[in-house]
């Protein structure tokens, strides 16, 4: 059995072990050592990773007790090794679970709800509760969590009795009978976990959520604590700082800013449209009716206005009438449509014709093109379907 350092001090990060073990694995090596503050994967948090005597930590997994560290090189069995987490890493996870327990802890308290799935990311925490929670709650549940958070409380932590767990009311997604950890909040939250978590609340730093959605009856919420929570924000804080300087508005009116340059697009886009349909108009009166094929290249339509544009030209077509949209260079988009032949029939000829693929009805079929507009012209001019 490793003795587990991590539950002795959660902020221990440099400790000194004996290496019982080496092994080759598939890919690089497991190691044991008489005692670890590397934390395995467990409790929905992610394993410790680090350098352990000189060699890089990988990953971190218990096995019936015994805790494997894969490393990317051999290490002596019998020599004594100096370990050291990733520090930073270690802190930021722990500012994370505790936050998701105080969170969860409030959302039982308040509505009875039960975290039924956990996971921590590498952007956020996922956490799914067992009934649904309006975004307005969901604000008041983390203004409180803040509060909680302010008050800096003391996290007690321990390994009850058998006689003293029977007693005991706490949250668990299991049933646990042996060897249980609780980790309780003072006032807010008491939970099974097997996890490092901080010695206080105010360790935490802040608790953010970031996004909320229904889930199988339920809600899933995102959320972010502490240093990762402040780069969440600096980034967010860029990101709408870039958006004003671009629309020349102040970063609080950024957004009436984005919708009004939104609502002023959508207007030039409808506006576009009615245009291209008048010029297609224009285009299908331009040309003169023919017993064979219409063929039509233009850089500018839209799809609504290409297939417009075929439909009216397909009425003066003997044969068949093909709008293409594009460019030699990025290729065409094409609409063939007829009164006359069953294109769907003839869907493969053309598409040799042109380098194409696509199909549809036996009046109008659709795809794309890879032919230059030369080919095509020359090769679809004397098509028969």
């Amino acid at each position: 059995m490793t003795e587990k350092l991590y539950y002795q001090d959660s902020h221990l990060f440099t400790f000194d072990a004996a290496v019982l073990d080496c092994r080759a694995e598939k890919t690089g090596y497991s190691v044991v050592l008489d005692r670890t503050a590397f934390f395995p994967e467990g409790g929905g948090q992610l394993a410790d990773t680090g350098i352990l005597g000189g060699v890089r930590v990988l990953d971190v997994h218990e096995r019936e007790g015994e805790i494997r560290h894969y490393t990317d090189a051999p290490l002596p069995v019998g020599e004594r090794v100096t370990g050291t987490l990733d520090t930073e890493q270690r802190l930021r996870r722990m500012q994370n679970h505790s936050g998701e327990h105080i969170l969860s802890g409030l959302v039982h308290g308040a509505f009875g709800y039960d975290n039924v799935g956990f996971h921590m990311g590498a952007e956020c925490m996922i956490i799914d509760f067992s009934g649904e929670l309006s975004w307005e709650q969901l604000m008041e549940l983390e203004t409180e969590a803040n509060a909680v958070v302010r008050q800096n409380l003391a996290m007690h932590i321990w390994f009850p009795s058998e006689d003293e767990l029977k007693t005991l009311e706490y949250r668990s997604k299991l049933e646990l009978t042996e060897n249980v950890r609780i980790v309780e909040i003072p006032g807010v939250d008491r939970c099974a976990c097997c996890a490092p978590h901080v010695e206080r609340t105010g360790e935490v730093g802040v608790i953010k959520i970031l996004d909320s959605q229904r889930h199988r009856g339920g809600q899933r919420v995102s959320v972010i604590c502490g240093m990762d929570a402040l780069e969440d924000y600096r980034a967010r804080q860029e990101s709408v700082t870039d958006i004003s300087r671009a629309l020349s508005a102040k970063r609080s009116e950024a957004s009436q800013a984005v919708r009004r340059i939104l609502n002023e697009q959508q207007q030039m886009k409808e506006r576009l449209d009615a245009l291209s349909m008048a010029l297609v108009g224009y285009m299908a009166a331009a040309e003169p009716e023919t017993a064979g094929n219409i063929l039509v290249f233009d850089n500018a339509l839209g799809e609504i206005a290409q297939r417009e544009l075929a439909n009216l030209l397909m009425e003066k077509a003997g044969g068949f009438a093909a709008v293409f949209c594009g460019s030699d260079a990025d290729g065409w988009r094409y609409i063939i449509g007829s009164l006359h032949c069953d294109l769907r029939a003839g869907a493969r000829a053309i598409n040799a014709a042109i380098d194409g693929r696509g199909g549809g009805r036996p009046q109008m079929i659709q795809g794309s093109a890879r032919a230059a507009r030369a080919e095509m012209e020359d090769r679809l001019s004397a098509l028969h379907i």
